[in-house]
């Protein structure tokens, strides 16, 4: 009978064999068994949706910039073309990674009906979806759960469907004090002040009234006008997180360099003011407060879906009915963030440290050791690169996209990134709190 250690070199040797790792991570004493020894039974894939336009409409940030901003093509906050093109890519390669992995077919319509989506009621998310079903199981027709559009979700946007003894104990404690706004923005301000001579210096002056107001000149103090929401950003380092974000989206969706920042960012410039966005995040969605109460809920679900592939039986708080063989949950960088923060997850990839772009993904695989009965659990970070997003590339098992393991402290399999079934679900149970979890709709 393997035990976890041997388990964990196994299934990374299998993985390895796949060729969705970097070689630094596919060194492995034990030959791969072909997959004989441990079989992928369930898959829950938690995703960002697309390359979106800005959600605010220019107005809002144009005050920052000499200039002005380009123009997209959808409303604020809605999936672009390229967008759900790129997430047609992700799904085809899904299904191509799956079937290698033999938790699906090939090709055809017969594991449309075990994969279930079920994205959040916002357009981006729904379309993105529809984009994934597409591209994994063309001309099925697969359906896309969700509420009905811009209603609110308790499973991506918990407060909404809170108590207000929840609501009030989540503000309870104050935010830890390494996340402090104004360390913060001290630590990020020669980023700060190098976005804030690109928006004073680049594009042709915009014919408006109103001067400029420089980052640099807005108080770097935690809002106090919304207390339901610890840790929260009000300074340089929150309109900066927002606007690094607007020239990241201009870039993947593939502008002209000269609408990139008005000419003044390449992708060197791009990768050094997307840390401010994650600077951000750190303080927002991976606060430990902040975090508990908008991930709870979404990582118990996790949790239940899983369990489901486990028991065979109906779980309470999986969005899935038994018997599913792929689950897709489609929502928001914060969602990604704060279910990271949660098992203390954190990555490097595609020169960024713990970023969301659109389409990346938190993959969580259920793993079934064929003689023992043992399950395991292996966490993958995914996202496709910059240069693939801008380039609309197509992904292969020969040229895939960014698929980096994630270590869960506590684990016994470290070799092959695994949890036993029973350290995964001590360490959900350790990090979700009761308070926050409330009923799907």
């Amino acid at each position: 009978m393997l035990n976890a250690r041997s388990i964990g070199t196994l299934l990374l040797g299998i993985w390895c064999l796949l060729c969705t790792c970097p070689k630094s991570f596919c060194q492995t004493d034990s030959p791969a068994l072909e997959g004989k020894a441990a079989q992928l039974k369930f898959v829950v894939i938690l995703s960002r949706h697309g390359v979106r336009s800005p959600t605010s409409d220019a107005s809002r940030y144009g005050i920052y910039s000499r200039a002005a901003w380009p123009q997209w093509d959808v409303p604020p906050g809605y999936l672009t073309t390229h967008g759900f093109e790129l997430m047609k890519i992700l799904g085809s390669y899904d299904r191509s990674l799956l079937a290698q992995e033999g938790l699906l077919s090939g090709s055809g319509c017969a594991n449309a009906d075990q994969t279930y989506f079920y994205a959040d009621s916002d357009q981006r998310t729904r379309e993105s979806g529809r984009a994934l079903a597409e591209g994994m199981f063309p001309g099925c027709d697969p359906i896309v759960h969700g509420l009905p559009e811009g209603a609110p979700d308790p499973l991506f946007h918990p407060r909404h469907a809170m108590s207000k003894t929840a609501v009030s104990a989540s503000v309870a404690d104050p935010a830890p004090s390494n996340f402090a706004a104004q360390a913060l923005f001290e630590r990020y301000r020669p980023q700060i002040a190098d976005m804030d001579h690109i928006l004073a210096t680049c594009g042709a002056p915009a014919l408006r009234k109103q001067s400029r107001v420089s980052l640099l000149e807005v108080p770097a103090r935690p809002r106090a006008d919304k207390p339901a929401r610890p840790g929260e950003l009000n300074g340089p380092l929150e309109v900066a997180a927002s606007l690094s974000e607007n020239f990241l989206l201009e870039y993947v969706q593939g502008m002209p360099l000269r609408d990139v920042g008005w000419g003044c960012i390449n992708e060197s410039t791009l990768r050094s003011l997307i840390a401010l966005h994650t600077a951000a995040f750190d303080y927002t969605h991976r606060n430990p407060i902040a975090a508990r109460r908008d991930a709870s809920n979404l990582l118990n679900s996790i949790h239940a879906a899983m369990q489901q592939a486990v028991t065979g039986a109906r779980v309470s708080g999986a969005p899935n009915p038994p018997g599913a063989r792929a689950l897709f949950l489609i929502g928001h960088d914060t969602n990604l963030a704060s279910v990271a923060a949660l098992l203390h997850l954190n990555w490097a990839a595609d020169g960024r440290r713990d970023d969301t772009p659109p389409g990346s993904a938190l993959v969580f695989e259920l793993w079934r050791e064929r003689t023992s009965g043992q399950y395991f659990v292996r966490i993958f970070y995914t996202a496709q690169t910059l240069d693939q997003m801008r380039n609309t590339v197509i992904l292969t098992l020969e040229h895939p996209p960014l698929r980096i393991p994630l270590a869960v402290s506590g684990c016994s399999a470290a070799e092959g990134h695994l949890c036993t079934w029973a350290e995964f679900t001590h360490n959900v149970n350790a990090a979700i709190d009761p308070a926050f979890l409330v009923p799907l709709r």
